[in-house]
């Protein structure tokens, strides 16, 4: 893979028609998007559909994008519309009974190394997982991507304000665990000002 090629040169090759510039895209973002989608979703399966269909949207999509803007928090913004899409069908196929066995299930610690490295325990994982997906999802998206209040605000398209009291609002139920003094939370704590 050719990494001295710009986003902005790969993304005009593909609009040509270059599949493997295209290929180079996918390559370059797909670790961050799949932690992104894998963290919000928890189960492998629905992922790899979830990321197959961000793709296909991201190329879709492609000839839309203005050339100089910051390519990885777009991609991020398509992944996080796709995950809610697809949070929207799972809700809407499910019954109450079924959604109940849904937020009971055991969450799923199979994530590459490096976060692993940032998230250090399980128990994290299982109060990560408990939290309302949009007060999660804030989080995931500033410290797992470790992206600014203001591009969570552009990926998510809400107001900064939002940004900032979902984060207050999830690290505020963090902070009632019993594993509150994690070095995850001290850091997204100190990296916002908490």
């Amino acid at each position: 893979m050719d990494h001295s090629r710009t986003m902005d040169e790969l993304i005009q090759l593909t609009v040509a028609g270059d599949r493997n510039a295209f290929e180079e895209i996918y390559q370059r973002t797909v670790p961050s998007i799949y932690r992104t989608v894998h963290f919000l979703i928890g189960e492998s399966s629905d992922a790899e559909d979830v990321i197959q269909e961000i793709y296909i949207q991201v190329y879709k999509s492609l000839p839309k994008f203005k050339a100089g803007h910051p390519f990885q928090p777009w991609v991020t913004g398509i992944a996080v519309r796709q995950v809610n899409t697809y949070r929207r069908k799972r809700w809407r196929k499910f019954g109450l009974l079924q959604k109940a066995a849904i937020l009971g299930r055991e969450v799923e610690t199979d994530f590459s190394e490096d976060v692993v490295k940032k998230l250090e325990n399980r128990e994290l994982l299982l109060a990560l997982e408990k939290l309302p997906y949009k007060l999660k999802q804030v989080i995931i998206l500033l410290y797992l991507n470790e992206y600014s209040q203001e591009e969570v605000a552009g990926i998510l398209g809400i107001p900064l304000g939002t940004v900032k009291s979902r984060l207050s609002a999830g690290l505020k139920k963090l902070r009632g665990t019993p594993w509150n003094m994690t070095p995850m939370l001290r850091k997204v704590e100190k990296r916002n000002g908490y």
